[in-house]
């Protein structure tokens, strides 16, 4: 007996070529990324643009997968957060953010996360797996399902939920691939933004990605001792390394580059860390997001808003590029790994 693959987790392009290894046509694929992300069918017998042979010789080989959604908070402004759970009982989440602009989804890429980042939710319960392509797709399927009833869509990805998406670099591109395809979700290329927090190897790889895609920086710390301390990720990979990536990355798509930065009390929210910050970027085409701190322990505490504006203040008076990011969800857990680290806590 064959066994079935997740539909999802094929772009057009590799959809096609296993259309052809079954013996069916190479456009049937096209039939079906519009059936399935235009026109929202879910079971092959209900795409009648296919043959009735084509129907039920597809259904031998592939499947529609789908998520159970577990849990659902929605925030007074609007932020809403599912908790999902997948086909082997792991769980994962996935934040919806309304903008002025329209819709975004911060999407997940791995069951938990190896960085070890230790101010991060989502570092403090180890990896246990990656996301299938068809895992991150179906995130943003279900989302855009969600929004229908209220005539919105999907119009913006960050790929910057629980996971290293550069840890999972193959399906990530494969997703990316999925949701800009114009027979697809059609999201553009420049409504998507991958956060890494500095695979140096992949970063080169990524700048040779065919498609536009914007890249975020996860710096939080301008100096390589005290990003090492609290981002171990440093320990193999300097900041000098990471910038001449980024660099390179930059020369070769011509995209400015966001650097976030979280702001911990008395850790890194100093003015002698932001002028340290200010000669690290000086030169580089990017912007600074500072970022307040959804504090999910008791070690790492919030910086106040006195400190945060005077920090704000001197990397504008120093030509730096710099916004605070607006926070969406406070009420509800939304920071990265908080609704699935407390959902496994509560359910032990």
């Amino acid at each position: 007996m064959v066994e079935k693959k997740n539909i999802y987790d094929y772009s057009r392009e590799k959809l096609e070529l296993q259309l052809l290894a079954i013996g069916e046509k190479k456009f049937r694929a096209t039939q079906i990324f519009e059936a399935i992300y235009k026109n929202n069918l879910y079971d092959f017998e209900t795409i009648t643009t296919l043959s009735k042979d084509s129907r039920k010789e597809l259904a031998k080989y592939f499947e529609f997968s789908n998520l159970m959604t577990k849990d659902i908070k929605v925030s007074e402004d609007g932020t809403t957060k599912f908790l999902f759970e997948l086909n082997d009982k792991n769980l994962i989440e996935t934040v919806l953010m309304p903008h002025d602009y329209g819709d975004s989804v911060c999407v997940t890429t791995q069951v938990g996360c190896n960085m070890g980042c230790k101010f991060c939710a989502s570092g403090t319960l180890k990896k246990i797996r990656n996301l299938t392509t068809g895992e991150i797709v179906m995130q943003v399927v279900n989302i855009n399902n969600y929004l229908q009833s209220m005539s919105r869509r999907v119009s913006h990805v960050v790929i910057m939920g629980i996971g290293e998406p550069f840890d999972n670099f193959d399906n990530v591109m494969e997703f990316i691939k999925i949701i800009n395809d114009g027979k697809g979700l059609e999201i553009g290329s420049r409504h998507i933004t991958v956060s890494t927090c500095g695979i140096v190897p992949k970063i080169y790889e990524f700048a040779d990605f065919p498609l536009q895609v914007n890249l975020a920086l996860s710096l939080h710390f301008p100096n390589n001792e005290t990003r090492e301390k609290y981002m171990p990720v440093n320990k193999k990979y300097k900041l000098e390394e990471l910038l001449n990536a980024l660099k390179y990355y930059y020369n070769k798509t011509n995209r400015r580059i966001t650097f976030e930065y979280i702001l911990l009390k008395d850790i890194n929210d100093s003015l002698e860390m932001a002028e340290e910050l200010v000669k690290l970027v000086s030169g580089l085409n990017c912007y600074i997001n500072l970022i307040p701190y959804n504090e999910t322990n008791g070690i790492f505490k919030r910086t106040s808003v006195e400190r945060r504006n005077e920090f704000f203040d001197y990397l504008i008076k120093n030509g730096i590029n710099a916004i605070v990011r607006r926070e969406y969800g406070h009420d509800i857990d939304a920071a990265c790994g908080q609704l699935r680290a407390k959902n496994i806590v509560e359910s032990k």
